[in-house]
């Protein structure tokens, strides 16, 4: 186990019932680093996203976050060592305004960082700034996956996990979501990004990996996968 890494998978499975739906799955994600996790619909990938984060429970193998062996935890214990999360989904409570739906989320870092405060969420989401009254459920689509980021970033995560970033999203929205996955990035905090683009994670990421029936085929520098279509042909169907 490397001191560099901040999430580690070993061996890991996962089971749906009698449904095999993790096979051994063993990957790290370094501090800072950028990942995208690619595959088809339905490979495993969120089931591998929610057997990290605790909500599925491992039948085998095991998960450390900053070298402490996490996989019988609860989320939320989970979670407090510095993982922000975006689920599919996105999450946000329909009751609360957008300022309520930030500010309950908000905390210092690990370290006591206090980086991603209020304002920076507003300047770096305008149109979230322009709603702060109106209820999460009187959003649109791309406004509530900019508030689940938005809150995500509140927690001053040293890594967020993006499960299937820019789904149903409009183009224009889009756009702007790759942009702020883009200053995450830029910030040094490390991030695990699931998204049907595969093209746009490639570019966003530093490194790959790649299921395929809840197995790990592929890994590699993301600028090395971007240059081999014939794996992008086989595993992702393009």
């Amino acid at each position: 186990m490397s001191a560099d890494n901040f999430i580690e998978a070993r061996e890991l499975h996962a089971h749906y019932g009698q449904s095999h739906i993790l096979h051994g799955i063993s990957f790290a994600l370094r501090k800072g680093e950028a990942m995208g996790l690619l595959g088809r619909n339905g490979m495993g990938k969120t089931t591998l996203i929610r057997t990290l984060l605790g909500q599925v429970r491992a039948s085998g193998g095991t998960v450390t976050v900053v070298g402490r062996d996490v996989t019988r935890e609860p989320t939320e214990r989970i979670v407090k060592l510095g993982i922000g999360v975006v689920p599919e989904g996105r999450g946000v409570f329909p009751n609360l305004s957008v300022r309520e739906n930030l500010i309950m989320a908000a905390r210092p870092g690990t370290r006591g960082q206090t980086d991603w405060t209020f304002e920076r969420v507003m300047d770096t989401f305008p149109r979230l700034a322009e709603r702060l009254t109106n209820g999460g459920g009187q959003l649109s689509g791309g406004e509530q996956q900019m508030l689940a980021i938005g809150r995500a970033l509140m927690t001053n995560p040293d890594i967020i996990i993006l499960d299937e970033a820019t789904e149903g999203l409009a183009p224009l929205v889009v756009a702007e979501i790759w942009r702020v996955i883009g200053l995450v990035r830029q910030s040094g905090i490390a991030s695990l990004v699931v998204d049907r683009n595969f093209r746009q994670v490639l570019e966003h990421s530093d490194r790959c990996i790649v299921l395929e029936k809840g197995r790990l085929v592929l890994e590699g520098k993301s600028e090395d996968l971007a240059d081999d279509e014939a794996a992008l042909h086989r595993y992702l169907g393009v």
